[in-house]
């Protein structure tokens, strides 16, 4: 089973993005669960959300996670989604 973590950023924020980005990376690279992840993108192709796909079924482990991360304990986010997710097609 797997959870995707989906993160809208705060309008006007990238420079918080940008300040927290290393300890961020760091933060998902020390997660085992984390499978896929990278920045969502507004129309002009700057980043302006996070998009992580965790192989667990345990969402309590992806909240503590979302929690934890160094862009949440920043303030940049505006919304926080946390969704079951069924992988059809792999490629």
């Amino acid at each position: 089973m797997f959870h995707a973590l989906i993160c809208t950023d705060k309008p006007g924020h990238l420079d918080t993005r940008m300040a927290n980005r290393e300890a961020h990376l760091a933060h998902l690279e020390a997660d085992p669960h984390v499978v896929q992840a990278g920045p969502l993108l507004d129309a002009t192709g700057e980043m302006s959300g996070s998009l992580i796909i965790f192989a667990t079924p345990d969402r309590a482990h992806v909240e503590a996670f979302a929690a934890a991360d160094p862009y949440a304990q920043a303030g940049l986010f505006e919304d926080v989604r946390i969704t079951a997710w069924k992988r059809v097609v792999e490629r």
